[in-house]
């Protein structure tokens, strides 16, 4: 066998009988070769600008909820005539599961939510009863706020229904922001039709727009407020605001949060739904 190299020759080419056929690597020449050689490398860099922006979207999934968390929050729902904020105390666990309570005012103490896998249940302590969401809710927005039952939460959907690019990166303030554009996947379930992403090179996520089908802004969550908690730096304020009306906008605001590396199964159950609400 020959193989030729644009220099060298490792092995002296025999000249072809008259009528015989060249095999395909007698058919390769070193410029053809060479050529070959770059198409791969012009490949390489987009396999891995992909598997940088799958790796960047997991990381920053994985920095936000931790193995574990406990937390209490408020929520402050603005609109230009008026203004409501309730507390809420909130649990999550691995890639999906996830207990919000709401404690305060009293109109509204009790009502909670629960997120196992892929199922989502909501309790009302007024008529005492748990009602399982379709999935068509799981983009509803929860209770009356600008963020959905999904921001909410931060489930698994972002990671598992979408295709990932990475569009960018920029240094600011000292940072890597990384800008991902996820798109997605043919036969998901999901109401937006692309977000983008601006994820710091720690893992922090700065910015989240959604946009619909027709690839429309719809709304944007933007992090503030960032400082160490519990061992690591973590955005304490999240701002939801419609695209065309940024005058509405809702106000997640940490009062406290811890990371943890475990908590009970049986925190993310619907009988405890039930006994956090009452």
């Amino acid at each position: 066998m020959k193989l030729f190299y644009p220099h060298r020759t490792f092995q002296k080419e025999v000249a072809p009988q008259p009528g015989a056929k060249k095999s395909p690597l007698q058919l390769s020449h070193p410029k053809r070769l060479a050529g070959l050689l770059s198409l791969m490398l012009l490949l390489i860099p987009a396999f891995s600008a992909a598997e940088s922006a799958d790796s960047i979207v997991q990381a920053a999934f994985d920095y936000w909820r931790g193995d574990a968390s406990i937390a209490r929050l408020t929520m402050t729902i603005h609109r230009p005539t008026w203004e409501r904020t309730v507390s809420i105390d909130a649990w999550t666990k691995g890639e999906s599961d996830s207990l919000f309570v709401i404690k305060a005012p009293a109109k509204d103490k009790g009502n909670g939510t629960l997120k196992k896998g892929r199922g989502m249940w909501i309790y009302n302590p007024k008529v005492n009863k748990v009602i399982k969401l379709p999935p068509s809710m799981m983009s509803q927005s929860w209770q009356g706020s600008d963020f959905s039952n999904n921001d909410l939460a931060k489930t698994d959907s972002l990671i598992h229904d979408y295709t990932h690019t990475l569009e960018k990166s920029a240094t600011v303030n000292g940072h890597t922001v990384h800008t991902i554009k996820s798109m997605p996947k043919p036969d998901a379930a999901v109401i937006w039709g692309m977000i983008t992403m601006e994820i710091r090179d720690d893992h922090i996520l700065l910015n989240e727009t959604f946009f619909d089908e027709d690839l429309e802004p719809i709304k944007e969550m933007t992090a503030s407020d960032i400082r160490p908690v519990d061992g690591k730096l973590f955005p304490m304020t999240w701002k939801m605001a419609k695209t065309e009306t940024p005058e509405n906008y809702t106000l997640m605001v940490y009062k406290s949060l811890t990371f943890t590396t475990e908590l009970s199964d049986n925190t993310f159950t619907r009988a405890n739904l039930v006994r956090s609400g009452r």
